[in-house]
């Protein structure tokens, strides 16, 4: 009776991680043991990075919100309060984009939040 190998899965498992690894320097993409950990690696990479990112993105428009307050004369955090008094709801990526692409609009909405504020303080 022969001995069966199951070669051709094997040879499918090795040129699948081979391929997924086309493009990465050196041994990393020829060698089969080192692109199977270089792939271990770049999925925890991505893994953690796609978390990551969502944080990125709210740091750049909180950035972004406060130079656009800040050429109205408010601070960010004033203006971020005086919008919750004003009951005005709409998020930092609304904000962000209101300040780059409708910059009156954004400016009304910093003018109702300041005078909120001015109510708030008489």
């Amino acid at each position: 009776m022969s001995r069966a190998t199951n070669s051709h899965k094997h040879h499918a498992k090795r040129r699948k991680i081979l391929k997924q690894a086309k493009g990465y320097w050196g041994r990393r993409s020829k060698l089969y043991r080192t692109a199977k950990d270089a792939l271990a690696k770049a999925g925890m990479y991505a893994y953690r990075d796609r978390r990551r990112r969502k944080g990125e993105f709210r740091r750049l428009w909180i950035a972004r919100i406060s130079a656009a307050s800040r050429q109205h004369d408010l601070r960010y955090s004033q203006f971020m309060h005086g919008l919750a008094r004003a009951g005005i709801a709409l998020n930092r990526k609304a904000l962000s984009n209101l300040a780059i692409e409708d910059p009156a609009a954004f400016e009304a909405i910093v003018d109702r939040a300041r005078a909120e504020l001015a109510a708030a303080r008489s």
